[in-house]
């Protein structure tokens, strides 16, 4: 074999040793952010349970409805830092607003997003029994001061036992910070034991002599 024939079987070689190390270093790429996904999953599922744990924690016993409000209220803005939390509970005539005492996320002189709920939208919400943004809430028939509701981010999720609308909790934040998806797909679930919790906790107000 002459010395070029050795040179370019070199060559060749050299090429496709690079080639491989090349496709293998792309192979550890792809392993390593599957790895770092998998692993910020496994967190995130974890963070979701200890959320879960603690919002049933703390209703445990038999509290009363006001008190069972407060105490749910308190944990949803433990996980959602500068949010508002409100509860509207349907009632034959209507939609029965449930302030949380302990939300400080407005002053009191301030207007408030359920200044803006008139009873034809709490009633469109109910209905709805699903979660609504913002749009959503206009197209039902939200009105009022444009610049006061630029202020905030808010939706709204249902609170419905067996498919039948209790009625709904009122999320917000001041802008520009925003209610993420993450998080409302993190506080959606436990909605479904605050429903029946809400539900035993009347059906025991309507019983009591």
């Amino acid at each position: 074999m002459s010395q070029t024939d050795r040179q370019q079987r070199l060559r060749l070689l050299i090429k496709k040793l690079n080639r491989q190390r090349k496709q293998q270093g792309s192979k550890i790429d792809i392993l390593c952010h599957n790895l770092i996904a998998a692993q910020r999953a496994f967190i995130d599922r974890l963070q979701g349970i200890s959320f879960t744990a603690q919002f049933y924690k703390a209703l445990l016993g038999n509290p009363d409805l006001d008190s069972l409000l407060e105490r749910a209220g308190r944990v949803l803005r433990q996980e959602l830092p500068e949010a508002g939390v409100r509860f509207f509970l349907r009632q034959p005539d209507g939609c029965e607003l449930h302030p949380i005492t302990t939300d400080e996320a407005f002053l009191p002189q301030e207007q408030k997003p359920e200044d803006f709920f008139h009873a034809e939208l709490m009633g469109s919400i109910c209905k709805a029994n699903r979660p609504c943004t913002l749009d959503d809430m206009f197209g039902m028939g939200l009105n009022g001061n444009l610049k006061g509701l630029s202020r905030f981010s808010m939706t709204t999720l249902p609170l419905s036992d067996l498919g039948r609308s209790l009625g709904f909790v009122l999320l917000y934040r001041r802008t520009p910070q925003t209610l993420t998806s993450v998080e409302l797909q993190r506080i959606s679930p436990v909605l479904c034991g605050l429903s029946q919790a809400i539900y035993s906790a009347r059906q025991a107000l309507h019983a009591s002599p």
